[in-house]
């Protein structure tokens, strides 16, 4: 039986007078690779942070594995969140840390592991992303690709339920872009993790997405909602489908 881990219901957010979008529903299953898709200005970003909790909504309601997160107070939401991992467009390491120490940060804050158990946990996570053997280096001294693989290690900490990608490929060439939705697929698969991501970059929605939901800024509503693939064969619309298509 399908399991809903994330539900949207009736969300509207809006800052001040603005309003971003209106009437939006929709549902995350267990396992899924969702998709928060769209064109500059759409509103991608700031679903995710009505996700994380960082945006409240004007109205309408957040539910995360059947707890209502939108509503909730700080401190229940920090609970929540502890189930949940984010991997930021910049990896957002901290720079005077080593990649085992950015890892092993979250183990220290919310874990009740040894510092001995915490060591070998951070440098699992990060041979689980493909960095073995760079636990001592520092956020400097790696590529890009390699950047987002340490947050994503980070991400992983706390072998969450939830992981949340915001433009996971921005900043990266082709092949460390092809590497990393490998590893999301990886984690996806072998983990059970439910993943969700913030992305406009095509080659990625059709390589790593099961569902998806496109946000239109003009109309502030969702304009298309299910597999990208099948979006693609069957455009509800002629905006997903330019989208999908990039107009060719």
């Amino acid at each position: 039986m399908t399991k809903e881990i994330i539900t949207v219901k009736d969300l509207k957010v809006a800052y001040g007078d603005f309003v971003l979008f209106d009437d939006i529903n929709f549902s995350v299953n267990e396992k899924d690779i969702f998709i928060i898709m769209g064109a500059s200005g759409c509103g991608k970003s700031s679903m995710l942070r009505v996700l994380t909790g960082l945006v409240t909504p004007v109205k309408g309601e957040v539910l995360i594995d059947g707890k209502d997160f939108s509503g909730a107070d700080s401190r229940s939401k920090t609970e929540i969140m502890k189930n949940c991992g984010v991997l930021y467009q910049s990896g957002a390491l901290f720079s005077s840390m080593t990649l085992k120490e950015n890892v092993a940060m979250a183990l220290e804050l919310y874990s009740a592991y040894t510092p001995q158990e915490i060591s070998e946990l951070a440098s699992y996570k990060l041979a689980l992303t493909g960095l073995y053997g760079f636990e001592d280096f520092y956020p400097s001294e790696i590529s890009g690709g390699m950047k987002k693989r340490a947050g994503l290690a980070r991400a992983l900490a706390l072998d969450p339920e939830i992981v949340y990608f915001d433009e996971p490929s921005a900043g990266l060439d082709p092949v460390s872009s092809r590497l990393l939705d490998d590893l999301i697929l990886d984690i996806n698969h072998n983990l059970g993790t439910t993943i969700v991501i913030v992305t406009h970059e095509l080659a990625s929605i059709f390589a790593v997405g099961s569902n998806s939901v496109f946000l239109d800024g003009e109309t502030k509503s969702i304009q298309g909602y299910g597999n990208p693939r099948e979006l693609l064969k069957n455009p509800p619309n002629e905006k997903v489908y330019n989208f999908l298509t990039r107009g060719g």
